[in-house]
């Protein structure tokens, strides 16, 4: 497992944009998949993007697909996901994530995943 933590987030409106970062830490010589799950109020965790160690993979939501960027750099321990055209339905706790996994895979099944955030909020307003 690697220790993990999320900043950015906030308020925003509807159609506004907003980052969240996270960052690893504590093991090294160890590559992982990273990926970000959201908790919107009164739901189950869901799955929102992910991408392999490389950056090269990347795997999106239906809901993310053309509105959320992931990115993280070959071999570096952070990743990044750009959120655009916000939605009210946006609005949730986003946990950062990350599984062991070669240098390619990545996974959108929370069971893969063994390392987890603390969480950040994200609050789009109409």
């Amino acid at each position: 497992q690697v220790q993990l933590a999320e900043s950015g987030g906030g308020l925003a409106h509807t159609g506004e944009s907003l980052r969240l970062s996270c960052t690893a830490s504590g093991r090294s010589r160890v590559t992982y998949f990273m990926g970000w799950f959201r908790r919107r109020p009164g739901e189950d965790r869901e799955f929102v993007a992910a991408v392999s160690w490389s950056g090269q993979n990347t795997v999106y939501s239906d809901s993310a697909k053309g509105r959320f960027s992931i990115s993280k750099d070959a071999g570096e321990n952070t990743m990044s996901l750009e959120m655009n055209n916000l939605r009210a339905e946006d609005t949730a706790v986003y946990y950062c994530a990350a599984g062991p996994g070669g240098n390619n895979y990545v996974s959108d099944s929370r069971l893969q995943y063994n390392s987890w955030g603390r969480g950040a909020q994200v609050t789009v307003s109409s």
